[in-house]
């Protein structure tokens, strides 16, 4: 049995959505957001740096959402929810799938600080406004790659376990304009899956 370490708001959801659209079973360990639980001695023993998700397979204990994604689809799915490695899709796979940490997810966390984790006296408007520029700009390609498509390289894959969460998060925090017409069809094409919803409920 699968058991995912989850805390709410975080990375982990994308890997409830992913078990969700594999039917996979799993089990949860829930804590709270918070350094009590995340930056406890048990949870150090499972990320040295006390963060979620970790998966827990039998003897292999895994993090980094990205690596868990790729894990479980190719341990436990055969490759599943990605195109086989001869497709010609496989590049643009592989190019959203690793989109979404590189590009789009430094400026959504430094809003989440700036906007949520700083009390306000500590908050810099500055560096809140620069990381909403560089978001709008990262989410500018998604949003024209996006155009005649439902899904980032058509069929539902992976890639947009990982850049639609980001996504999806990007627009609740106001950084999906309206001119992004594309985008916005696909943040809510993302929040109808009932995968989705259930690893959404979670948080």
């Amino acid at each position: 049995m699968l058991k995912l370490h989850f805390a709410p708001n975080s990375r982990a959801g994308r890997i409830v959505w992913l078990l969700e659209e594999l039917k996979l079973p799993y089990e949860i360990n829930k804590m709270a957001f918070h350094p009590k639980d995340l930056k406890s001695d048990e949870h150090r023993a499972r990320h040295p740096l006390g963060r979620v998700p970790v998966l827990d397979d039998g003897d292999i204990s895994i993090f980094e959402s990205g690596a868990i994604v790729e894990y479980v689809i190719a341990r436990h799915k055969n490759g599943g929810l990605k195109p086989k490695e001869d497709s010609p899709l496989y590049p643009k796979y592989l190019q959203w799938f690793h989109y979404c940490e590189g590009m789009v997810m430094p400026p959504v966390n430094t809003i989440v600080v700036q906007t949520v984790l700083l009390p306000t006296e500590r908050r810099d408007e500055k560096a809140l406004s620069q990381a909403q520029r560089l978001l709008s700009k990262a989410l500018e390609p998604v949003n024209e790659a996006l155009a005649g498509k439902d899904y980032l390289i058509g069929d539902f894959s992976a890639a947009d376990i990982m850049l639609g969460h980001a996504c999806f998060m990007s627009n609740r925090l106001g950084c999906v304009g309206a001119e992004m017409v594309h985008l916005k069809a696909y943040v809510n094409r993302v929040a109808n899956r009932q995968a989705f919803k259930t690893a959404i409920e979670m948080q």
